[in-house]
């Protein structure tokens, strides 16, 4: 063999090595990341389901989920997309009060009646009149609205509660916000902003009397080894948003956005599927832990939150007629 054709396949074989490496550099530049940020603790179910459902999205994604409020703590994680830190998060309607005020009254306690009202509220003219406003003031997009379950009050103290008063100087956590804590207040006890992660140690020690979360959260937290009653009142339909940054979304390619939109419904509906089948089964759990667990006066809960809502300088800020048109879908 000729040292000329020696060299011509040597200059073929690195010029087809210099080719995959050039194709491996841009494969690697052209995924595009996602970092997600959540509350939800690393071993929490919900944590698999949003992994599963946003791992699958293909070789052209990078998903990276931080968890437990590792990232970015409660309630900053709307603020952090708008600034260009974090690309998709699970937020409250309470998250985003400072710049969409109209989205607060998704935390009206019992507006929303059960999961199917909450299914028809996203599905109406409604719903989509909501993703537009946060979509227009602050750029963030819901992909989805997975129900987390029904909130009711964890107390470590004996002394049932029937009625709002007997929330009456009761320490009551509530998440950070001043809308989260004007729940508290309406409900009739004394609110107390604390991190989710940190309600655990503040019933133990007794820097709370009170916690208010669904029935799931009360058991993957293990709220009720520092509990002694739940009262089922019922008082919020839970569903946290997943949002996406608008500029995330809207760079991705038309197949692309069909992918993240398909694994957000996925996520949506395992999340909510477990939440119901966890709804059915704790009741009888938490008595098994020796907790009292009973159904207050909810009638006169709602009649008091309403009526304290009512007066609120929170109905300046719905949207006119918006707090009848979702009472009546």
């Amino acid at each position: 063999m000729s040292l000329h054709v020696t060299r011509r396949r040597f200059v073929a074989g690195a010029s087809a090595a210099t080719v995959a490496a050039l194709s491996t550099s841009v494969l690697a530049q052209s995924k595009v990341t996602l970092v997600y940020s959540d509350i939800v603790p690393e071993n929490d179910q919900r944590t698999a389901i949003l992994r599963g459902a946003f791992g699958a999205l293909g070789a052209d994604f990078d998903f990276k989920s931080h968890h437990g409020g590792t990232l970015f703590k409660q309630g900053t994680e709307a603020v952090a997309i708008q600034r260009g830190n974090l690309d998709m998060a699970n937020i409250a309607s309470g998250d985003v009060q400072n710049q969409v005020p109209q989205l607060s009254i998704l935390m009206v306690p019992y507006l929303i009646r059960d999961v199917a009202h909450l299914r028809k509220l996203w599905a109406s003219d409604v719903g989509a009149e909501l993703n537009k406003l946060l979509d227009e003031k602050m750029g963030l997009r819901i992909l989805a609205n997975p129900y987390i379950g029904t909130r009711h009050l964890g107390l470590r103290t004996t002394k049932k509660v029937m009625k709002p008063a007997d929330l009456a100087g009761v320490k009551l956590r509530m998440p950070p916000g001043e809308v989260w804590q004007f729940v508290g207040t309406a409900m009739g006890a004394n609110p107390t902003p604390l991190p989710f992660p940190e309600v655990y140690t503040a019933l133990q020690t007794g820097a709370i009397d009170a916690q208010d979360n669904a029935l799931p959260a009360v058991k993957n937290m293990k709220f009720f080894e520092v509990s002694k009653q739940i009262a089922l009142t019922g008082h919020l339909v839970a569903a946290n948003h997943l949002v996406i940054s608008s500029k995330k979304w809207a760079s991705l390619s038309a197949d692309q956005q069909r992918r993240v939109q398909a694994a957000a419904n996925k996520a949506e509906e395992e999340t909510t599927n477990m939440a119901l089948k966890d709804e059915r089964d704790l009741v009888d759990f938490f008595k098994q832990q020796n907790l009292e667990v009973y159904t207050p006066d909810v009638a006169a809960f709602r009649s008091h939150v309403l009526e304290q809502y009512a007066k609120s300088k929170y109905v300046a800020g719905w949207v006119p007629g918006m707090l009848d048109r979702i009472a009546k879908l």
